[in-house]
């Protein structure tokens, strides 16, 4: 396993909710990582941000890591949930809240 391949893994593993995204949470530096900030930061969840464009070993490990072609990229519990459209169509219909409190991740304003 590479240097990076490890990086990746242990920030998945370490952390309940992770972000591969563009730029930070605080600055996204794109649309789709702009969007999916929005929607963690209005469930209220406490979740670490990746700023790919910071290392370009990172931005082409997470696509190999996740087998999955586009940034941003959100991990639960060690475990791909999606890009920008799923996660918001995951958002809207409920399951991505249902998601997170299954495994055991507060959710804001949820039921």
């Amino acid at each position: 396993m590479s240097g990076i391949h490890e990086f990746i893994d242990n920030e998945v593993k370490a952390n309940d909710v992770v972000l591969f995204m563009k730029g930070t949470p605080q600055f996204p530096q794109c649309g789709f990582s702009g969007q999916v900030v929005q929607i963690l930061d209005y469930l209220g969840l406490d979740y670490k941000g990746v700023n790919v464009l910071s290392d370009q070993e990172i931005r082409e490990g997470i696509k190999q890591y996740s087998n999955w072609p586009t940034i941003p990229q959100l991990y639960v519990k060690g475990e791909f949930v999606g890009g920008c459209d799923i996660v918001r169509e995951m958002f809207q219909s409920g399951e991505l809240q249902n998601h997170l409190q299954e495994n055991g991740i507060s959710v804001r304003g949820a039921a």
